[in-house]
């Protein structure tokens, strides 16, 4: 396919029409010359398809933060390549994943989406991931571009960044994996940097990406975060999603063009990656857009499973409890969260999963009929109140609400349309209007002061029996974050009584995208949506504890299952504590469990660290992340020793929240909507190292059923050049009786310099499956990128001349061997 040839033959509405998309997943053709649209689909661990909820099922693999525990790029490599045949099975040929912006903070609800607090083992993961994904023709998008680590108040939030810390920290995973795997694709964030939304900053985008870095690839804004038109067209933004546009339709870009705001040429460039990026995917070839299909692969399961217990790390194992022997076991206590799957965060990340294996399935399936085992939930972990459905009755009499629409905004005309639908919540992705009344008589079947909720994307109101309960009058915050159930709801009580009748009304108007309270953010202009609740309070209010704890006292073993469900862990919403959910109830369970049993497992199903008060009370502790499909089935393998823990922290568990680097500012200044990343380069173990006393389990750190030994450390090269490297070596002995794996971690520490510089930096890594008594020779590489930091005094990176140490460690903090190598000239450089 000759590009230049065919982009002759487009007509400048033809050019404009290509850079936005046609609808919410698939770019525009231009059926006149051949061009075919191309379908994206979410997300980084598992290809959803076109539905948010409910569609055609998908396999859902670990989440990035497991994949990152494995410190294993072989395997990242082969999810990237099943999640490349996951995505040709919805019919699109680009994957919205990985998400590469960094941990900066415990509390970022998005965080299990992306890898690490280290931005070398992130790009380096990140790398593996999209070589998988593309070796197999379908194009990655590496995100959000950049220093989009929170998700509170993220449209319209300004991030202030040192050109240092931007540098170090937040761009290089994306410098990285650009350099080493060339994604097809990249997809810019929602806030803004230093002052500039992503979408139209030309430091970000033409200055670094396109520039420095030579990024020839697909620029895609995030969906709704396109900011201008001339703008974003300018700095070097290829694609404004989702369409039909808000800013590029053809008229507006025109009258651009007229004002002399943006050139032809820039039009031209843009149509151009639009095409590129069709024939890199083979849309040329193969024009046609696929069918969604639901393809249940075994290969698929088996990885994940895999995976997914690659990725477990063995925080704690006091006595050696684990691992359990099933035939010793005469019963053993399945609590908290046993019955539920915790396969992923929640967000553009979650997919209707083929199936999902629930722990006490797992544990069922091994111990048989012969192992007493108990279940009792111990813990409420709703954030969320359920849909409000029960003992309704439409104006007919029938179960369910009447619906009527509304073209005005003060109910004065007739309704467009009168309808029954089954529950309180309501979201029509067609057939917009501008106010609903949704209306019922409530017969409430137990009495009690019963707990409701309401969210919208626009104001709201609630009333019952004429009485106001809830009044909204603001827009939605983040409205794609209402439609992933990411958003905060208002709670209140209303006392019912059995037998009585309550006539319910629910008034709501569509958003008014006033650019006030909206930003930029029109994505969903005119699309109304609301959500109301309601919980029993005797359910609410539930004991649930004294169960669990008697289920535990005579058990073998207590297996509690704690963690963050998807509401919890969201995107759209950071959380506010390091604390399980909800308000204590699943550490008060650990505790009492703890008090009454000697053999405590805690099996803890999240994508960031969280405070652990009760470590002290318990045997062992197992970080289980959020591993796809087959949790249950990953997490059942490491607690009987089918598979030995391996994994290891991308992240350091601190000690309390406020003992980490971002406490002061974080989420920041929410009234100004400004966020300062004023601990600068320190983040993760980078500000760790200075405060050791801040840290519960350090990066790096995961136990294993083995014991390792580490020896004969060497360097084969005194001298770092720059274009060349050094390799370290090191002989691993496992000592143990069962096969196992071992990461070996080298650290660069500099010499004293004039420029202040973390004590140590992660320069390399390998990662040794050795069987039983076996011996294998680690060897990592290090190169000259590894000793440089960016000089802000002449904006270019720059090693200096000294003896560096290279630290050799099974964790930031084990140290077990340390060699020196030497830098002969101070070098200025653009990588």
């Amino acid at each position: 396919m000759d590009i230049e040839e065919l982009q002759s033959q487009l007509t400048l509405g033809e050019k404009i029409r290509l850079l936005a998309g046609q609808n919410f997943w698939e770019t525009t053709p231009i059926e006149r010359l051949g061009i075919p649209s191309a379908k994206v689909s979410d997300g980084p661990n598992g290809a959803r398809g076109a539905q948010f909820q409910g569609g055609v099922k998908a396999a859902c693999f670990p989440a990035s933060t497991c994949l990152a525990a494995t410190w294993d790029t072989d395997l990242v490599s082969r999810v990237g390549a099943a999640l490349a045949e996951e995505t040709m099975s919805k019919g699109a040929v680009c994957l919205l994943g990985p998400t590469v912006c960094l941990h900066r903070s415990p509390l970022g609800g998005r965080n299990f989406e992306s890898f690490s607090e280290d931005p070398f083992l992130t790009g380096k993961l990140a790398s593996a991931y999209i070589l998988g994904l593309q070796g197999r023709g379908v194009s990655a998008t590496i995100k959000h571009f950049a220093a989009n680590e929170q998700e509170t108040k993220r449209t319209r939030i300004n991030v202030n960044v040192s050109e240092r810390a931007l540098r170090e920290i937040y761009l290089k995973p994306f410098e990285i994996a650009i350099k080493e795997a060339n994604p097809w694709a990249l997809m810019t964030s929602y806030n803004l940097v230093n002052g500039i939304h992503a979408d139209m900053n030309e430091f970000l985008l033409k200055t670094v990406l396109r520039g420095q870095w030579k990024y020839k690839g697909l620029v895609m804004s995030d969906w709704g975060g396109c900011n201008s038109t001339a703008r974003s067209l300018s700095a070097g933004l290829d694609l404004e999603m989702p369409g039909p546009p808000q800013y590029r339709k053809v008229e507006n870009v025109k009258g651009c063009l007229e004002r002399g705001e943006v050139n032809a040429e820039t039009i031209d460039a843009r149509a151009s990656s639009i095409l590129e990026f069709l024939r890199t995917t083979g849309k040329f070839e193969h024009p046609e857009t696929l069918s969604e299909r639901a393809i249940n692969k075994a290969e698929h399961r088996n990885l994940i499973r895999e995976a997914g217990g690659r990725g477990i790390v063995l925080l704690q194992n006091d006595k050696n409890l684990l691992p359990l022997d099933a035939k010793r076991l005469k019963s053993v206590a399945a609590l908290g969260l046993a019955k539920e799957c915790l396969a992923h965060g929640g967000g553009s990340a979650a997919v209707n999963c083929h199936y999902k294996i629930t722990p006490f399935e797992a544990l069922r399936a091994v111990l048989g009929q012969d192992v007493e085992l108990r279940y009792a939930q111990g813990a409420q972990t709703f954030r969320n109140l359920p849909d409000f459905q029960e003992d309704l009755f439409d104006s007919r009499g029938n179960p369910g609400l009447t619906l009527s629409r509304y073209q005005t905004r003060d109910f004065s005309d007739l309704p467009e349309l009168i309808t029954t639908i089954a529950t309180g919540s309501y979201l029509p992705f067609e057939d917009r209007c501008e106010a609903i009344k949704l209306e019922c008589t409530y017969r409430p079947s137990v009495s009690g002061y019963h707990y409701m909720s309401l969210s919208a994307l626009g104001p709201a109101k609630v009333y019952i029996d004429e009485q106001i309960i809830f009044d909204i009058t603001h827009d939605c915050d983040d409205p794609m974050a209402f439609i992933l159930g990411g958003v905060p709801e208002e709670q209140a009580q209303f006392h019912f009584m059995q037998g009585k009748e309550y006539q319910i009304r629910v008034e709501s108007l569509a958003p008014t995208n006033d650019s006030s309270t909206q930003g930029s953010f029109s994505l969903l202009a005119g699309l109304l949506g609301v959500h109301l609740g309601l919980m029993h309070q005797e359910i609410f209010e539930e004991d649930l504890l004294t169960a669990a704890v008697d289920a535990a006292k005579s058990a073998d073993v207590a297996l509690v299952f704690v963690g963050n469900p998807p509401s919890w862990e969201t995107e759209g919403r950071d959380m506010v504590s390091m604390s399980l959910p909800a308000h204590g109830s699943q550490d008060r369970l650990v505790s009492a469990v703890g008090a009454v049993n000697d053999n405590v497992v805690v099996i803890n199903s999240t994508g960031v660290p969280i405070s652990m008060p009760w470590l002290h009370c318990v045997s062992a502790v197992l970080q289980a992340w959020f591993s796809g499909q087959e949790a249950g089935n990953s997490i059942v393998d490491v607690l009987f020793g089918a598979v030995n823990p391996g994994g290891k922290l991308p992240m350091t568990i601190p000690r309390a929240l406020n003992d980490t680097p971002t406490y002061a500012n974080f989420p920041g200044d929410l009234k100004e909507l400004q966020v300062s990343y004023e601990e600068g380069i320190e983040v993760g173990y980078r500000y760790y190292d200075k405060h050791p006393e801040k840290v519960l389990f350090p990066f790096g750190f995961g136990l294993s059923y083995s014991k390792f030994r580490i020896s004969d450390v060497k360097l084969q090269q005194q001298i770092l050049e720059q274009k060349g490297r050094i390799t370290i070596t090191a002989v691993v002995e496992n000592l143990g009786p069962l096969a196992g794996s071992e990461i070996i971690q080298v650290y660069i520490a500099p010499p004293e310099g004039p420029v202040a510089r973390p004590p140590k930096t992660l320069a390399g890594f390998a990662k040794l499956q050795m069987d039983a008594g076996q011996s294998e020779l680690a060897e990592i590489q290090v190169t000259f990128d590894s000793v440089a930091y960016w000089d802000e005094t002449c904006s270019m990176w720059k090693a200096e001349k000294g003896v560096y140490k290279a630290v050799i460690g099974t964790s930031a903090v084990n140290v077990v061997g340390m060699v020196e190598f030497t830098v002969d000239d101070d070098v200025a450089f653009m990588a």
